[in-house]
């Protein structure tokens, strides 16, 4: 599975430059006006949606129908794509961390204290999990329709784990259950085994659904 995963990063390579200089510029113009926390999210989502267009490099040189007959399986195909993403959102959270820590520092928008420190780090596992977690649904939409089909569905991926979020939240208000302080950061920090738990589920639904498509 290796191999599938640095194909994909190999490939990735050209889209990967233009978006860090995209995120770079973006550094300068959000931080300041929105916050570090709001960057770093959109950093980590913006590049675990770069694995989307691993697949459509993938229909552009008809590699999956050569990967078929090749010592491969294909839920290897599907969890390296899992792999990918997880790369891409790891990627994105140390990218946005250096870079709006620096740019945030340099504004005054926070103080170099283990407390925001502290603060960033839960920023970034919770990014990482929205990422992970939307990312998670983006590839069964890909493998079922397709790359540009797909892309259409993405909003999708989005609106899911956050009415999930909400109706759980929601449900715990109308019991009366109040969270407290320490309870929420527990909770942001265990997201990310959240994110791969439903990555998991995911996974088998991506892989249920490849292997019903003909090549």
């Amino acid at each position: 599975m290796k191999s599938l995963v640095l194909k994909d990063l190999y490939n990735i390579g050209h889209n990967a430059k233009s978006l860090v200089f995209m995120l770079a510029i973006l550094t300068i113009a959000i931080v300041p006006a929105s916050g570090v926390g709001g960057y770093l999210v959109m950093c980590i989502v913006l590049c675990s949606m770069m694995t989307v267009t691993t697949f459509t490099f993938d229909d552009m040189a008809g590699w999956t129908p050569y990967a078929l007959v090749m010592p491969v399986t294909r839920r290897e195909v599907v969890l390296a794509k899992y792999g990918v993403l997880a790369v891409f959102s790891t990627a994105g959270a140390a990218f946005g961390l250096v870079t709006g820590g620096v740019v945030g520092a340099v504004v005054g928008e926070y103080d170099l204290s283990m407390s925001a420190i502290a603060e960033l780090a839960v920023i970034a596992l919770v990014g990482w999990a929205v990422a992970f977690g939307t990312g998670s649904i983006a590839i069964p939409l890909v493998f079922r329709f397709g790359a540009e089909r797909a892309r259409i569905l993405l909003i999708l991926s989005y609106l899911i784990p956050g009415a999930l979020i909400a109706g759980v939240y929601g449900l715990l208000q109308m019991a009366g259950t109040s969270i407290s302080h320490g309870m929420l950061t527990a909770l942001l920090c265990a997201s990310p085994l959240l994110a791969l738990a439903w990555g998991g589920v995911m996974y088998q639904i991506a892989c249920a659904i490849f292997a019903r498509k003909e090549y």
